[in-house]
């Protein structure tokens, strides 16, 4: 295309630099913020008042920064679930239900041991919370294996699937919590049972311990996908699963794969929202609401380029944002869904600049004709 004395043209890049995709992600943000600044200004409120109290509420206040990590662990565990079946070229779109299958097994676990308010377990409670965690975790596999195996086996649509299973999921919560159902609680008001208080997740200086172990899963895929074979097994199926089957790789198997280890991470989701978290202990009335957080992660997943360790910053910033646009919402009076507003530009802003991760603009000046 030809502006003026210019050519601009468009070239593939070959390798995006770490300092290039953060300069690309920080110039997102900051034009994604500008957009919101509009809203501020539509609504008579000052933009820098706005974002002042949502990111001193976010990431400051004592009452909202505990939020903020634990919502942001929450993200970054539905990311990494998320981001294991997108190496493998395939969309991993149920992480809700793989999520509430994590909630089902946890406290699947703590009825069977009695670990229910006002009762004492049968074993240690130390045993109790490797056994719910364990539970969690086989939850949400056998959710995730679903998708997994029809996909390799039949090569069914993930995407309608898992979708499907999100639905079923969220049906088997609530018919578990309900009046007469075993996970009722005791005051039959629609919410599960409160936990033990021996089997409450332990803290760290006020904090929930599940955070190392999400930075961990972060790590542990980062090391995954660079340096072992089964990484590169997975890798070499997104690029091409004809040549990965040419390869000597099993096509049937690798979507099972990913499929499981995606729904066991959800599932860890599910166990540290639900059990882990200081002040619920319980599945809640608006457990529905957790559903609809976890697709963040597929945002960070995207906006990460696949990069588990890229993908902690992301989950923190919408981890606050949540959590703040929540608050200033009320604080400045402002119309409701400022805070899904906040995010859907935001995620819009950076999904859209990931053009630049694959693109160069050049621009040449052209000589003039004699």
């Amino acid at each position: 295309m030809r502006l003026g004395s210019y050519e601009v043209k468009l070239e593939k890049k070959v390798k995006v630099t770490a300092l290039q995709a953060t300069i690309i992600s920080l110039l997102a943000i900051l034009i994604g913020l500008a957009l919101v600044g509009l809203i501020f200004l539509q609504a008579g409120v000052n933009p820098l008042t706005g974002f002042r109290a949502i990111f001193a509420y976010g990431f400051a206040n004592p009452f909202g920064l505990p939020l903020t990590i634990n919502r942001s662990v929450f993200i970054l565990l539905c990311t990494c679930a998320f981001i294991v079946p997108m190496k493998a070229g395939v969309w991993n779109i149920g992480t809700a239900g793989q999520l509430y299958g994590g909630a089902l097994g946890t406290f699947g676990v703590a009825l069977a041991l009695g670990a229910r308010e006002s009762q004492t377990p049968s074993l240690s409670p130390v045993l109790v919370i490797v056994l719910m965690m364990l539970g969690a975790i086989l939850g949400g596999a056998l959710i995730g294996a679903i998708p997994g195996f029809l996909k390799g086996r039949f090569n069914t649509n993930e995407i309608v699937v898992t979708m499907m299973l999100n639905s079923i999921g969220y049906w088997l919560i609530a018919f578990m919590i309900k009046e007469g159902g075993a996970f009722m609680g005791g005051g039959g008001e629609g919410t599960g049972f409160k936990l033990s208080e021996s089997v409450f997740g332990p803290t760290v200086w006020g904090q929930t311990f599940t955070i190392p172990i999400a930075l961990g899963v972060a790590v542990l895929l980062y090391f995954l996908f660079a340096k072992s074979t089964l990484g590169y097994q997975i890798r070499a199926f997104g690029l091409s699963p004809s040549a990965a089957k040419y390869a000597g790789i099993d096509p049937q198997n690798v979507p099972l794969v990913v499929f499981i280890i995606g729904g066991m991470i959800a599932g860890l989701a599910g166990y540290h929202y639900f059990a882990a978290v200081p002040g619920l202990y319980k599945i809640p009335t608006n457990y529905g609401d957790f559903g609809d957080l976890s697709f963040y992660g597929i945002i960070c997943g995207l906006i990460s380029q696949g990069n588990p360790l890229a993908a902690i910053p992301f989950a923190l910033l919408f981890g606050g944002l949540t959590n703040g646009g929540r608050f200033v919402q009320g604080q400045l009076h402002l119309g409701y869904g400022i805070d899904y507003a906040l995010l859907g530009i935001l995620m819009i802003t950076l999904v859209a600049f990931q053009f630049f991760y694959r693109n160069t603009i050049v621009w040449e000046k052209m000589e003039r004709e004699a």
